[in-house]
């Protein structure tokens, strides 16, 4: 492996004078500003593809920039010196895998900055063959999309509940069902909290009492590992043991974070709740689903009316009491009804746990890989090469379709006036939902798929309009995804999961939840 300095290896571009508030929530080229995520665009563009951009303010970013894009003041752009043989999507996988570089060159009180002058002195290391640099960058680029790819199912089926609980339920605050509101006193036998002794600074270790902290239900999911180990002299009250079936509650934290509530599915023991965290225990005869009431008091609207209930004094977190939760009037539809829904729920949490499982070795695998390849100790002669385009004309590799897939053709109506409708931004769902509807109705046994569909789309516009350069992009993604959704709820598909992929498909459907 060789070693340079980054400013022996890349050239700094002129730096923007737009700022960050100027960018649009739609347009050609992608806006980059200080933010770890690109969200904005503008319709002008200022550089050409190849770049790396830094984010320079607050926290740590770098971006790869695929197309032609435009950046904020907040941005440095580099781009590899002619004379150097350095691929730039392999520094940016070498960053990627050590964010703590970046990190470590933000500097300032308040707002924290990097500089021009830190970043040009950070030594990058980097095989001499440049077909070597392709080779990892490759590889690491492959593992970071399955690992987007794993996120982003692990959200699909979070959005996928929050779709069924409206679908069965309606919103919980306006009740459009008319569901029986009761106050919460009526189905709680107990609101119990535990004990915050001070704890040590370290996790608990398996057959250790532990002090569960906020941080185990503030994502309204349980996570046993945010613990502190309880020290030996202290004993532990059992009475505190959180137990599987228990549903918890944070009642002090910011106002963006107090009342989350978690559902214990599975814990190890030995762990305790502190005095921050509320366990809610009901009666017998309160006739409720406690995996219902989980999903209930997370509603966006049910959790933003008991947030409102939190107060405190000046300086402190916002605290929710006991006497004001007990208070609160929730709807109560049949147990039968809340049943039905619990079980979908533990069957997407089953799915869930697969693919979590599934993330944590992705990116243990991933921290592996980049580690060693940036050590120069990855055997790359079985990693593929792909050809690259001339200078000036990359664009994104799409991985072509399976051929069992491309045989299908995707037949989409010719509806009247398809390029005014696109480019109008309350027409365009409309047209796409009438092109989702006539695509569903030809799959078949065939997996819905978003790439298909996208592709299929927009080689029905270029027959269409042959002359357009129009191209469909996020937005358009945004309408699609909404569909799928509806599509769910609605029973049109249905995730289905394939062992033998590993994976969740979506498919056409004509029966109810039961057939999961």
């Amino acid at each position: 492996m060789k070693q340079a300095k980054l400013e022996a290896l890349f050239e700094y571009l002129p730096k923007s004078k737009i700022k960050a508030g100027d960018g649009l929530d739609g347009g050609i080229y992608p806006f980059y500003t200080s933010s770890e995520n690109q969200t904005r665009y503008l319709d002008e563009y200022q550089h050409e593809p190849g770049c790396l951009v830094f984010g320079t303010g607050g926290k740590a970013s770098v971006h790869l920039a695929t197309s032609r894009f435009a950046t904020s003041t907040d941005c440095i752009v580099i781009r590899p010196k002619a004379r150097y043989k350095v691929d730039a999507t392999y520094v940016f996988q070498y960053f990627k895998g050590n964010m703590h570089v970046l990190e470590n060159g933000f500097k300032g009180a308040g707002l924290k900055h990097i500089s021009k002058g830190y970043l040009s002195e950070i030594q990058i290391p980097y095989p001499e063959d440049l077909n070597d640099q392709i080779r990892i960058a490759r590889l690491l680029g492959k593992v970071e999309g399955l690992i987007a790819q794993r996120k982003q199912h692990l959200q699909q089926l979070d959005d996928l509940l929050k779709s069924v609980f409206l679908g069965m339920f309606g919103d919980p605050v306006r009740n459009e069902r008319g569901w029986e509101k009761k106050p919460f006193s009526t189905l709680l036998l107990d609101i119990q909290s535990g004990k915050s002794p001070k704890c040590e600074a370290r996790s608990a270790i398996i057959d250790e009492w532990g002090v569960l902290k906020l941080g185990a239900v503030t994502s309204c999911f349980f996570k046993e590992e945010e613990n502190k180990a309880l020290p030996e002299n202290e004993r532990p009250s059992i009475r505190d043991e959180v137990k599987a079936g228990d549903l918890l509650f944070s009642r002090k934290n910011t106002y963006e974070l107090v009342a989350a509530c978690a559902y214990v599915f599975s814990t190890r023991s030995k762990l305790l709740m502190p005095d921050l965290i509320f366990r809610f225990v009901f009666r017998d005869d309160a006739e409720v689903n406690p995996i219902y009431m989980w999903k209930l008091l997370n509603a966006q609207s049910q959790r933003k009316a008991i947030q409102s209930l939190a107060s405190g004094a000046a300086g402190s977190m916002p605290n929710i009491s006991k006497a004001n939760l007990r208070e609160v009037l929730l709807p109560i539809p049949p147990l039968a009804l809340q049943n039905d829904f619990a079980a979908i729920v533990k069957k997407v949490e089953d799915l869930k746990s697969r693919y979590q499982q599934s993330l944590t070795d992705l990116e243990a695998l991933y921290g592996t890989l980049s580690q060693r390849a940036f050590k120069g100790e990855l055997d790359l002669s079985r990693v593929p090469l792909l050809t690259r385009q001339p200078e000036g004309e990359q664009t994104m590799a799409i991985e072509p379709l399976p051929p069992h897939t491309a045989e299908i053709a995707i037949n989409l109506p010719n509806t009247e006036f398809v390029l005014t409708a696109l480019e109008n931004p309350e027409q365009r769902p409309a047209l796409l939902h009438q092109w989702l509807e006539a695509y569903r109705g030809q799959l078949g046994d065939t997996p819905f798929s978003l790439e298909r569909f996208m592709a299929a789309a927009q080689t029905r516009l270029s027959e269409l309009h042959p002359g357009t350069d129009f191209e469909l992009g996020p937005d358009d993604y945004e309408h699609i995804k909404t569909w799928v959704f509806d599509a769910l709820a609605t029973g049109k598909l249905m995730q289905a999961f394939e062992d033998d992929e590993n994976l969740i498909k979506l498919r056409k459907r004509s029966d109810q939840w039961g057939s999961w």
